[in-house]
């Protein structure tokens, strides 16, 4: 049986027919090592005089023994929690453990609050993320986009995939884009992956075509020596073109000024992001250069192009 080296107990609460009860007792040990119990019971007062006190319930039993260890881990978690707890605080960071992963639990949660503006408002005004973390987090942010996106193109996505990495990366299609629009209605029978106010206060166009599923971007054959956009292509750039037609009949619509919010519109342009360019030759890529300056009102990118252009904003091949 263990031997007990001092006990000191106290009655924490008594009522008629129970009574709860703390007891500390010290277990010697050969070595310095010090160990001290903790046990806390609720127990049924005895009947009579000369009767012992019995566990109030057995199942489940209302007395626990707390070792050394966790009746060290006890006293840490009340002192670092009880006062804050009793003063209404019911989630906070201890500021000697800031970085601990329980603590991005009460982080997620402030910034998960639906009320987004009144959110920024907060930040902003109370000057709670410092310049210099809030550019660290943006460029973090992209970095991990830019690997998604690599990871992406070594997958069969649909196009709605794609579409959805690129509304919340919108800032690889480039600094001309102030934002994407609500709406992506032209009108009822045309619909853009995405409508751009663009830094001019101006509406533009995004057309996405996904990676994948077999596009091609040149012909199979060379037309008298020379690189020719694929039927594949034409089709992507016959479309855009006529979104842009479309943008610019609808550009006296009041209803249209409506659904765009206000954007107004003054000789749309449009980025088609379409097919890969990791594996062209040299001649592939002057002739890629020759078409994109044929159009004064499209520019087409192919998704290496994009990959490279979020590389460098992200600071990734700085």
């Amino acid at each position: 049986m263990t031997r007990i080296e001092g006990r000191l107990g106290k009655i924490l609460k008594k009522k008629p027919t129970v009574v709860t009860r703390a007891v500390f007792w010290k277990i010697p040990h050969n070595t310095e090592k010090e160990d001290i119990h903790l046990k806390l019971g609720r127990y049924k007062k005895p009947k009579d005089f000369h009767g012992e006190e019995e566990p109030e319930s057995l199942h489940p039993k209302s007395e626990l023994t707390l070792d050394q260890e966790e009746f060290r881990s006890l006293i840490d978690f009340l002192q670092e929690n009880y006062e804050p707890f009793r003063q209404g605080v019911k989630a906070f960071i201890p500021l000697d453990r800031p970085f601990d992963s329980e603590n991005a639990k009460q982080i997620r949660a402030l910034f998960s609050l639906p009320n987004k503006r009144a959110l920024i408002k907060f930040v902003l005004d109370n000057e709670v993320i410092p310049q210099e973390l809030a550019a660290g987090l943006r460029q973090a942010r992209r970095a991990r986009a830019v690997l998604e996106f690599e990871s992406m193109l070594n997958q069969n996505h649909r196009e709605d995939v794609w579409q959805q990495w690129f509304q919340s990366n919108s800032w690889v299609l480039g600094s001309q884009f102030v934002r994407i629009l609500d709406e992506r209605h032209i009108d009822t029978q045309h619909i853009s992956d995405f409508l751009m106010e663009a830094y001019d206060g101006f509406l533009d166009v995004v057309e996405i075509k996904r990676p994948e599923g077999g596009l091609t971007f040149w012909s199979s054959t060379l037309d008298h020596g020379n690189y020719v956009p694929s039927t594949d292509l034409t089709k992507a750039i016959t479309q855009a073109s006529r979104y842009i037609y479309e943008i610019e009949r609808e550009a006296n619509s009041i209803k249209f000024l409506q659904r765009v919010g206000g954007v107004k519109t003054v000789k749309p342009r449009c980025i088609l992001v379409f097919g890969r360019s990791n594996n062209w030759n040299a001649q592939q890529a002057e002739a890629y250069r020759i078409i994109n300056t044929s159009f004064h009102n499209l520019t087409v990118l192919t998704y290496d192009h994009v990959l490279a252009r979020a590389r460098c904003i992200s600071g990734i091949d700085a």
